[in-house]
């Protein structure tokens, strides 16, 4: 692990429209209750199923301490008038050596089919790109994800390929496309 790495970060506040990307408090443990109901953030993520508020809290508590151990930024997705968060994003930096960092996203059940992935994408690609150490993101998608894969594309990411049995969600081996994103692509990037 590099310097980079093992120094503590700083949780970045980011504009994103009409978003914000934010570190996540305690008072967002709302959102985390739902994600956790729906039936596909909790196979890809550590969102607790139909956790209780300590699992809830102990979630939020896992996202901040990402900066601290430097393994990258979870940021939550807020909407920029209320502070109301909507979603979570990523950062994670443990191929960083390379100069390579990954990208995941969800958002809440109910708010879905708002834009609100292509905003923080962009947001979080734009600012992940102008730290020093980066020079290329990758997102990872499964087929079936025609919503993200979708949002990853508008955004400007560029499919490489398909994954075969690459990670395990749910239990299964599952297939990924892997998308990226390099500097000179952040002109083509817009929100849909």
């Amino acid at each position: 692990m590099d310097q980079f790495a093992a120094a503590p970060l700083t949780a970045p506040n980011i504009d994103a429209g009409p978003y914000r990307l934010r570190e996540f408090s305690l008072a967002d443990a709302p959102l985390i209750s739902r994600a956790g109901a729906d039936p596909l953030i909790p196979l890809i993520t550590t969102v607790p199923v139909d956790g209780t508020a300590e699992d809830h809290a102990a979630f939020i508590l896992r996202q901040q301490q990402r900066l601290r151990d430097g393994t990258g930024y979870s940021l939550a997705i807020a909407d920029a008038a209320t502070n109301h968060a909507v979603g979570q994003i990523g950062l994670w930096l443990q191929n960083q050596d390379n100069g390579i960092a990954s990208i995941g996203y969800w958002v809440d059940p109910e708010q879905r089919r708002r834009g609100i992935a292509a905003h923080a994408l962009v947001a979080l690609s734009t600012w992940g790109l102008s730290l020093p150490q980066i020079h290329r993101l990758e997102l990872y998608v499964e087929p079936w994800n025609e919503g993200s894969w979708r949002t990853a594309e508008a955004c400007g990411f560029q499919r490489e390929g398909l994954l075969r049995s690459f990670r395990t969600i749910g239990g299964q081996r599952r297939d990924l496309y892997m998308y990226s994103l390099l500097p000179s692509g952040l002109p083509l990037v817009s929100a849909v």
